[in-house]
């Protein structure tokens, strides 16, 4: 699991994550979701190491992630598709992330078939469109056939059956008892994807607590829909509620 206590980062006089407690259970699929400047990409930085926090803590299994030698086996990340050398091919690039991490030739081979990519393999990556690039960075992330999986907008260059495709893997991963922690702004996924949310607004923590828990806090419709659990929109109108006096933009706003 994922566990943060009272984690806190600032940068000069900006405090970009305030006081952030929270756990990410395995085996269910846990959103991550806040405004524009809410403090998400930086509380993920924290968690796997890549910044130093100015107060409190970030464990995955109870240890600090750079404390752990081969760290593809451990966590498996995509923070940024487009973050991959793009003279390289997608098998080479997973190839060299295996070597230094211990894991065989075999395990690349799989991964690529699993996300598609297969044939393209010895592509340059320079030459993928933002999709491709994204199952790509997926194929990274399962390389090491990881407990614990973090994703940072998974799907943005999805088409329709790619976002499908990967709600489905991230369903299946939780339901194999991995802990899925989804980072992403779009709210009609989530309804169909999460189990959990975590909500933060201005670096503090919001709402930690089950989709349909948090979609209960919309205003209530006109009509009540017969059959849904979380009826359509509800969870992005809730999300509206819950962080209108965090976001950090709103259109219309002028200087």
């Amino acid at each position: 699991m994922i566990e943060t206590h009272e984690l806190t980062k600032r940068f000069k006089n900006v405090t970009a994550v305030d006081g952030l407690t929270f756990t990410v259970q395995p085996g269910r699929v846990t959103g991550f979701l806040g405004p524009n400047g809410s403090g998400k990409s930086t509380t993920l930085r924290m968690i796997l190491g890549l910044n130093e926090p100015t107060h409190g803590s970030a464990l995955i299994d109870g240890r600090r992630f750079r404390d752990a030698g081969t760290g593809l086996r451990r966590v498996g990340v995509l923070l940024d598709a487009g973050d991959v050398h793009k003279g390289r091919s997608a098998r080479t690039h997973l190839m060299a992330l295996a070597r230094s991490n211990g894991i065989g030739k075999r395990r690349v081979a799989r991964v690529l078939e699993e996300v598609g990519l297969s044939a393209v393999a010895r592509r340059r990556v320079g030459g993928y469109s933002l999709g491709m690039r994204q199952r790509l960075g997926i194929a990274a992330a399962l390389l090491g056939d990881p407990p614990v999986l973090i994703f940072d907008e998974p799907i943005n260059g999805l088409d329709p059956e790619g976002i499908r495709w990967a709600r489905e893997l991230f369903r299946q991963l939780a339901a194999e008892g991995r802990t899925v922690f989804v980072s992403s702004h779009l709210m009609s996924e989530m309804e169909h994807t999460a189990d959990h949310l975590i909500v933060i607004g201005g670096g503090k923590l919001l709402a930690d607590e089950s989709l349909a828990t948090f979609a209960g806090r919309a205003p209530a419709p006109a009509t009540v829909p017969a059959v849904p659990a979380v009826a359509p929109g509800a969870l992005e109108a809730a999300f509206m509620t819950v962080t209108a006096d965090s976001a950090e933009f709103r259109a219309g706003d002028r200087p």
